[in-house]
């Protein structure tokens, strides 16, 4: 947790950089997620702030147990979302190890370090995003990433966040689009990006002025993963269950499978 000495110092050189006039606002917010800004991640959104990544912070727009998402601004005041990682979950952080640990990308390389655990599995999910934005998969623009934050696209507007698959109800033709279009996706992250999601449902797809993006990538793997094609079968299974019960026809779980598998090289 920050100190009163560390936030104010923080404060102090975060408008010494910005150029902006001091504001109770800025204070209260990171006063009030105390549990989120320990003096270390101050320390971290300072120099991003620094490299004129982040303008500012406006608030929380998610928060879960491992994270925090908060609506942000860069210098042009184009809007952010900016990803904390709490570095105080100790259940979350058994979690990362026992990823990591089995991911060829990381073998033997799994920091002790609490702190450096969670600055590996930040830079993880940017380097996903990254392999995965560059090949054409729908997925939030990634930015930068430091330490244990990452920047990347708002997927929204005026701080709220772009709704979830399974919160929306458009027509069944909008819907079987959206499923074509998110399969597609998931055949260019495995075929062109080498990586399987592993967690892909209706609770990570956002849907945007009619346009899907796929979300929370941090575990995604690799295709040496042991595991890579048994979490690329449940992916499928998971998407293609959502879209049967909304009413759309789709091929069979093994029939998308069999297809993408066989055009690995």
């Amino acid at each position: 947790m920050a100190g009163r000495r560390d936030l104010d110092r923080f404060l102090d050189e975060y408008y010494r950089l910005t150029g902006k006039e001091p504001r109770r606002s800025d204070k209260d917010l990171f006063e009030v997620v105390e549990e989120v800004f320990d003096a270390a991640t101050l320390k971290a959104l300072l120099e991003l702030v620094r490299r004129r990544v982040i303008f500012e912070l406006k608030g929380v727009v998610s928060a879960g147990k491992e994270a925090r998402v908060y609506w942000g601004k860069d210098f042009e005041k184009r809007d952010l979302a900016v990803k904390i990682y709490l570095t105080t979950s100790a259940e979350f952080r058994r979690g990362l190890i026992k990823y990591l640990e089995a991911d060829p990308r990381f073998a033997g390389r799994v920091p002790k370090s609490t702190r450096k655990l969670y600055s590996t599995w930040a830079r993880k999910e940017f380097s996903n995003y990254m392999r995965m934005f560059k090949v054409g998969v729908s997925v939030p623009r990634p930015i930068a990433v430091h330490e244990n934050i990452l920047v990347m696209e708002f997927i929204g507007e005026n701080g709220k966040p772009a709704p979830l698959l399974r919160e929306v109800d458009p027509d069944v033709e909008t819907l079987a689009e959206i499923f074509r279009a998110v399969m597609e996706d998931v055949r260019k992250s495995v075929l062109r990006a080498r990586l399987v999601h592993g967690d892909l449902s209706e609770y990570n797809i956002m849907v945007w002025e009619g346009k899907h993006y796929i979300i929370d990538v941090s575990q995604a793997v690799t295709l040496d993963h042991p595991n890579a094609l048994d979490y690329l079968y449940r992916d499928i299974v998971n998407v293609v269950r959502f879209f049967s019960k909304q009413g759309v026809e789709t091929p069979r779980p093994e029939e998308i499978f069999k297809e993408i598998v066989s055009n690995l090289r």
